[in-house]
C-alpha cells in the first residue's frame, strides 16, 4: 500500500510575515492539514482548493496526531500545524511518539518555525543575548514539583528565562510562586518584559522589573522574559549582553562593580535572616570587606542610623568625615566623596598633633581628635584603629565640646577596645555603627563610611558605582 507523509510545521507566533517560506510551500502542497482550529486563520490564504482541513479544539492533540496518521496511510501528504515552532511545546514530539506506538512506516518531516519567545524577544529589544531557559507553567502533563525545581535551577543559574503558559482560568497562583522564587536569587531591579498576542493585531508589549511585575497583568496568550543579572533597559528596550561584566565605563557597569554586585548577592543569600535595609547594607559591606560572617553577630547599628546619616549627607548638613588614622580616609571612595561634596580628613599628620601629644601627655590619635573637634565638632567620626581616640571623643561629647553627626566605632585590638565601644553606646541621640568586641580595623571603618555614602544603591543591591 502506498503511503503519504506527515510534515509537522511551525507556523510562527501568529502573523503571516513570520511564517517561513518552507512552511508556506508545505501548506500550499498539502492534501490535508490538521491543526487546532484557531490557527487555521493564519494559513487560510495559502491552502489549495480541495485540501482537506481538519480542525479540532484545545487539548485534542492525540486525536489530531491519530487523524494525521490515518490520512497519511491513505497516501496523502499531510501537514500538521503548530503555533510557533512545532518542536517546542508543539505537535512534533507527539507525532514521533505515535509513529513508534503504531510501528508506522510513514515518513515524518519537521519544519521549524519562529517561536513565540523569539518573536517576543525581538519586540522587546535584545533580551536573549546570553544563555536562555524555557519553562512552561502548565502542569497538565508535568507535575508542579518538577516545574518548581526547574524554576529554582533557572533562577540560580542566572539564565535569561522565557515563561510559556504563565496562566489560565484554573492556574492563577503558579506565576506568583515563580516570581517569589526568582526574587530569592535575582535583584528586584532585574528587567522583565512580556508580550501578549505576539505578532497579532491584539499585540501588547510591556517592560518592567521583577519586583514591580504584576502577575495579574498577563494571560494565557502572554510570553514573559526575565533577564539575567547583566540585563538592563535602555530607551525602553531590554538588552542582555553577549558576555558577562561588559566594559561600559560610561554607565558605571564596570567589571569591578559587577563582581562586587555578585559578591553582595552571594552574601545576602547566606545571611541568617533578613534585616532592616540600612543595617543590612552596612552588614553586607562589612562582610564583603572581611569575608567574616561573624559580623552578623557583632555589627551593631542604631535604628535608622545609616538612613539618617545618608539623609544628612544629601541635605548638605554633613560635609565632613573625620577619621582616627589615614588608612580610614584612604579607604573611603573618592568618587563618592566628590559626587556628594563631602571631605574626609585625618589630623594625624597635622604638625600641631605631635606638639600637643608631647605637651599634654596624650596619644597622637587623641591629639588629632581634639584638634578635629575644634574645627569640625559636628562631623561624622570614624574610628578603625585607636580606642584612645574614640574614648577622647566620648569625653569631649560629655563636656559639650563635640556634637558628632554620627560615630562609626570600629577600633581593633586588645587594650581598652571593648571599653571604648561601651562608652559610645549611652549617647542615644547620636547615630552609631559599632563593631562590637575586639574586632575592627581601618578597612571596616572605611567600608562602613562607604555604606552610608552609597545608601541610595541599597534597595537595588547595586554596590560599587564609585569604584
Amino acid at each position: 500500500m502506498d503511503m503519504g507523509k506527515i510534515i509537522v510545521a511551525g507556523i510562527g507566533p501568529g502573523s503571516q510575515e513570520d511564517i517561513t517560506p518552507a512552511v508556506l510551500d508545505a501548506v500550499r502542497e498539502a492534501d490535508a492539514i490538521v491543526g487546532y482550529k484557531y490557527y487555521f486563520q493564519f494559513i487560510e490564504p495559502f491552502v489549495k482548493e480541495g485540501c482537506e482541513c481538519i480542525d479540532t479544539g484545545m487539548k485534542k492533540e492525540r486525536e489530531r496526531a491519530l487523524q494525521a496518521f490515518e490520512l497519511a496511510e491513505q497516501d496523502k501528504n499531510v501537514v500538521v500545524i503548530s503555533s510557533g515552532d512545532a518542536g517546542l511545546y508543539g505537535m512534533a514530539p507527539l507525532i514521533y511518539e505515535m509513529k513508534q506506538e503504531r510501528h508506522s512506516d510513514i515518513e515524518i518531516y519537521t519544519l521549524p518555525g519562529i517561536s513565540a519567545f523569539q518573536k517576543a524577544a525581538s519586540l522587546l529589544g535584545a533580551p536573549i543575548g546570553h544563555d536562555v531557559c524555557l519553562i512552561s507553567l502548565s502542569d497538565l502533563m508535568t507535575p508542579w514539583e518538577v516545574i518548581e525545581r526547574r524554576i529554582k535551577a533557572a533562577a540560580m543559574g542566572d539564565f535569561v528565562t522565557a515563561i510559556y503558559n504563565p496562566k489560565s482560568h484554573g492556574r492563577y497562583w503558579q506565576l506568583y510562586r515563580l516570581q517569589e522564587l526568582f526574587l530569592k536569587e535575582r535583584s528586584k531591579e532585574t528587567p522583565v518584559g512580556y508580550v501578549r498576542q505576539a505578532g497579532r493585531e491584539e499585540q501588547e508589549i510591556k517592560v518592567t522589573t521583577l519586583g514591580a511585575f504584576d502577575p495579574e497583568d498577563v494571560d494565557m496568550f502572554t510570553v514573559i522574559l526575565i533577564g539575567n543579572s547583566q540585563s538592563y533597559v535602555a530607551d525602553g528596550k531590554m538588552i542582555t549582553p553577549r558576555g558577562y561584566y561588559r566594559k561600559q565605563a560610561d554607565d558605571g557597569n564596570k567589571i569591578g562593580q559587577n563582581i562586587m554586585i555578585e559578591s553582595f548577592r552571594t552574601i545576602a543569600k547566606e545571611l541568617k535572616k533578613d534585616y532592616p535595609l540600612g543595617h543590612k547594607w552596612a552588614l553586607l559591606h562589612a562582610i564583603h570587606t572581611t569575608a567574616d560572617f561573624e559580623m552578623e553577630d557583632i555589627l551593631y547599628t542604631d535604628t535608622g542610623a545609616v538612613e539618617s546619616l545618608y539623609d544628612k549627607v544629601k541635605d548638605g548638613s554633613l560635609k565632613t568625615i573625620v577619621s582616627d588614622v589615614t588608612m580610614v580616609t584612604s579607604g573611603i571612595r573618592k568618587g563618592a566623596l566628590q559626587r556628594l561634596g563631602v571631605e574626609a580628613k585625618c589630623y594625624l599628620s597635622d604638625p600641631r598633633v605631635a606638639e600637643m601629644a608631647t605637651t599634654q601627655g596624650i596619644t597622637r590619635t587623641q591629639a588629632g581628635i581634639r584638634l578635629a573637634v575644634e574645627e569640625h565638632p559636628d562631623a561624622l567620626y570614624a574610628f578603625g584603629n585607636a580606642p584612645t581616640a574614640l574614648m577622647e571623643l566620648c569625653d569631649l561629647i560629655r563636656k559639650g565640646k563635640a556634637h558628632p553627626a554620627g560615630i562609626i566605632a570600629a577600633p581593633v585590638g586588645f587594650v581598652h577596645v571593648r571599653e571604648s565601644k561601651y562608652m559610645v553606646k549611652p549617647f542615644k541621640e547620636i547615630p552609631k555603627i559599632i563593631v562590637e568586641g575586639r574586632k575592627g580595623g581601618s578597612n571596616l571603618a572605611a567600608t562602613l563610611c562607604n555604606a552610608i555614602l552609597t545608601f541610595d544603591d541599597a534597595e537595588q543591591l547595586k554596590p560599587g558605582r564609585d569604584l
